[in-house]
């Protein structure tokens, strides 16, 4: 069966946004299903305090291909002509010519595009892209649309950390539109190359929600439902087909245990050159499992902490 999602970019002031991306499933709570290594949430999103809707575009289109690897079919709807024409067109050119445009310069955004590109590559299963005209009703293309902008926003009150794949601010912070990002610490530890890009974790406000409360969309039509616009393929092109929705998942209810003591953060912040000698503000969640014992006592080890 054909997995379809829909991506979108986002900037609130193109250029210099701030800006979002974000990528949706068309089918409800598929997290877990054969294609889909994510969540049950079924969409994705992030941004940053500066950056361009092109950007967004791609960073959004990449975090759907690593979203669903496999074997199955995968169409991506986007409004971009822009993403698409780079993921399926113009890369084939920018590689020949070792990654300079027509006019001899620098491709921007290489960073993305090498990256959708080896995604696209290495991926066992076809990918194809079909063009959808924004703000026109498509549900799919309205609700990342929302989901972009809301985190364009969040990044721009400060609400939320930016969260982008490295690439995304590889790009971002080689470009011209850099001054003034703000680059979270665990990012910038990676980008220093102290520390490796797996380690970097999803702020938790960016799945935090069910799909119970994903945004209210204007159209009615089911996100399934096929749209007349051709699909422009990087392999023979996919036919999709209808599918089923699930209910959504209850959010999990506070259990009303409390925890304290002092915990040890790595890297610690001191091991990035940015560090001013001043304690870090950070606000997050760790999520455990183990034993505690009868004095309510539980070690644990590495476990990864989620910035909210």
């Amino acid at each position: 069966m054909t997995i379809t999602v829909s991506t979108d970019g986002s900037a609130l002031g193109n250029p210099n946004g701030p800006m979002g991306w974000a990528w949706a499933d068309h089918e409800q709570n598929a997290g877990g299903k054969p294609g889909h290594k994510h969540d049950d949430h079924g969409y994705d999103a992030g941004g940053a305090t500066n950056g361009t809707n092109q950007i967004g575009e791609l960073c959004a289109v990449l975090e759907a291909l690593r979203a669903h690897p496999g074997p199955e079919p995968l169409l991506i709807e986007s409004d971009s002509q822009y993403a698409i024409n780079c993921s399926t067109k113009w890369v084939k050119g920018w590689k020949k010519n070792g990654w300079k445009n027509s006019q001899k310069k620098p491709v921007k955004n290489k960073e993305l595009i090498q990256a959708i590109d080896r995604e696209i590559s290495q991926r066992p299963g076809p990918v194809d892209f079909r063009w959808v005209k924004g703000h026109a009703g498509n549900e799919g293309n309205e609700l990342v649309d929302e989901l972009a902008r809301t985190y364009a926003g969040d990044c721009r009150s400060g609400a939320r950390d930016g969260y982008l794949p490295i690439e995304g601010w590889q790009s971002l912070l080689g470009s011209e539109y850099a001054h003034g990002t703000d680059v979270p610490p665990d990012v910038q530890l990676v980008l220093d190359g102290k520390a490796d890009a797996a380690s970097l974790r999803k702020p938790a406000a960016a799945t935090d929600q069910t799909d119970a409360a994903r945004p209210e969309t204007k159209s009615s039509s089911p996100l399934a439902a096929q749209s007349t616009q051709p699909v422009q393929s990087t392999q023979p092109v996919q036919s999709t087909q209808p599918v089923q929705s699930t209910q959504p998942v209850p959010p999990a209810k506070p259990s009303g245990l409390t925890v304290s003591g002092t915990l040890t953060f790595s890297p610690a912040p001191k091991t990035s050159p940015y560090f001013n000698g001043q304690p870090m503000p950070i606000k997050g969640s760790i999520e455990i499992e183990g034993y505690v014992d009868g004095d309510g006592n539980l070690t644990i080890t590495n476990a990864p902490f989620v910035r909210h």
